[in-house]
């Protein structure tokens, strides 16, 4: 009985912990778009010069901004956009091997029950 009660334990922290996995690959999904996204507006930058308008939308209303500053400000987003990816990347890591260390023990109570 207690390796029945042990295993209905461990196969809800099972599910658990892929559900937390998912959120994760979720969240390392939507930084990858908004990365992307970015690098296209700097890929813009690229090709315009420091006399190009420049406007940013806050709110309803879009708003003059210098070229530099719209540039750099594109810049941190992308380099800070890449450290979450990267923390986003080592949580899924440690998801994983969690989940791995639960599914060997929840094969281990399997094979006793069996037994």
């Amino acid at each position: 009985m207690a390796d029945k009660s042990q295993f209905e334990k461990l196969s809800l922290e099972f599910n658990e912990q892929q559900n937390t996995l998912n959120d994760l690959i979720s969240t390392r999904s939507q930084l990858e778009t908004q990365y992307q996204e970015n690098k296209i507006v700097l890929n813009e930058f690229d090709s315009l010069n420091d006399e190009s308008k420049i406007y940013k939308l806050t709110g309803p209303i879009l708003v003059p901004q210098e070229f530099a500053e719209a540039k750099l400000n594109v810049t941190k987003r992308i380099e800070f956009i890449e450290d979450e990816i990267k923390r986003a990347e080592t949580k899924i890591s440690e998801e994983e091997k969690k989940i791995e260390g639960t599914r060997e023990k929840l094969l281990a109570i399997r094979a006793s029950m069996g037994a």
